[in-house]
């Protein structure tokens, strides 16, 4: 099982994957799952590739959830072995991908494969959903799916996804949810004239400044046992014309929640609409949703992969919430549990992205034991 899955994780490292494009890393994992009797629906919006494959019509349907796209690789004259040449040095695979998030899927899969010849008539049913578009714009993957299945009536009972959650060692941590991320754009609109006659006009800045001082000064909420409390903070602030004596017409400010579930999107909006209102600022406001938070507290899900982790490595996992957005904030709407668990995330999106040869085994068990906790046992 460890050379394969070695042997798989190399094969997608070498396509260079850079998002949206899957450059046949799809072609290759279906290879494997439509022989072990997947259905297997490839589907394209604008230039990402999406992959639904399902085994088996009843219940419960245990889903793995990744992306073939990659980041950018930076200076190649910087990388000590070319990107998407997949080199072991010294126990260390390298190449673009390694962590984030090639060797999830080659694992996802040949965790499956096993499975599956252990057990061809497993109880259940068993799913994957990859994408080409996580590390870009996420438009057109992963929330485009699940809207197709949502509009087929098709939900999940379990999904991981397999981004690489561990800190030091593989098994050191799962992550359970993640906080959601709000954007608001805000626009304060002033009357441009001349510093020397202020009468005359309306400084855009003075007038934000005492609602920005509270908008920084607010405690958003406590946040509760999984969640750290919700943040906010100010991206960019533009203003003025570069003159020193010309008092600017607008100032252009750019925001960010990252929020727990403990506030919901349209209570910090109400509460920052609130404190401009109060403080006279005139302004336009525009928000955007980069992704609404999600939990699995314990249950079935975490209970069942968390003693895999223990029984491959041994390891009392930790639960965690930190970390940006991943696609599980869509997943979250058709799936009530979902969790995050791949390899050691050191290296991932930095020069000289690798993973430890070591890890791909254990890894590539856990899976497998993951479906049998969850299906068998």
């Amino acid at each position: 099982m460890t050379q394969d899955t070695l042997a798989l994780t190399q094969q997608l490292i070498a396509r260079p994957s850079v998002s949206p494009q899957d450059e046949g890393c799809l072609d290759l994992l279906i290879d494997i799952l439509e022989p072990l009797g997947f259905l297997c629906e490839k589907i394209q919006h604008n230039d990402t590739l999406n992959l639904w494959a399902r085994r088996g019509t009843t219940r419960p349907l245990v889903c793995f959830a990744g992306h073939t796209d990659v980041v950018p690789t930076g200076p190649k004259d910087q990388w000590l072995s070319d990107p998407f040449t997949p080199t072991i040095r010294e126990g260390w695979l390298y190449g673009r991908g390694a962590a984030d998030m090639k060797t999830s899927l080659a694992a996802f899969v040949m965790a499956i494969k096993t499975f599956v010849l252990q057990h061809p008539n497993h109880p259940g049913s068993l799913a994957v959903l990859f994408t080409s578009d996580e590390e870009g714009p996420a438009l057109d993957g992963t929330v485009r799916l699940v809207d197709m299945l949502s509009k087929r009536g098709e939900t999940l009972d379990y999904c991981v996804v397999g981004e690489p959650t561990c800190v030091k060692k593989l098994g050191d941590m799962i992550k359970n949810g993640r906080r959601g991320s709000l954007t608001g754009v805000l626009t304060v609109k002033g009357i441009q004239g001349h510093v020397a006659y202020p009468d005359m006009a309306r400084n855009p800045i003075h007038e934000v400044a005492p609602a920005l001082a509270e908008l920084a000064a607010t405690p958003w909420d406590r946040g509760n046992e999984y969640f750290p409390p919700t943040t906010w903070q100010i991206s960019n602030f533009n203003s003025g014309t570069g003159a020193n004596n010309v008092i600017p017409g607008e100032a252009h400010i750019r925001f960010n929640f990252r929020h727990s579930t403990a506030s919901s999107t349209e209570s910090l909006q109400t509460r920052v609409i609130n404190i401009l209102d109060r403080h006279g600022v005139h302004y336009d406001l525009d928000w955007r949703i980069d992704g609404r938070p999600f939990l699995t507290p314990r249950g079935k899900l975490v209970e069942a992969l968390s003693k895999a982790i223990y029984s491959v490595t041994g390891i009392e996992t930790e639960l965690s919430t930190t970390g940006g957005t991943s696609d599980g904030r869509f997943i979250a709407d058709i799936c009530p549990e979902v969790v995050e668990f791949g390899p050691t995330n050191a290296t991932i999106h930095k020069l000289n992205e690798c993973i430890g040869v070591a890890e791909i085994e254990p890894l590539t068990a856990i899976y497998c034991q993951l479906l049998q906790n969850l299906l068998i046992s």
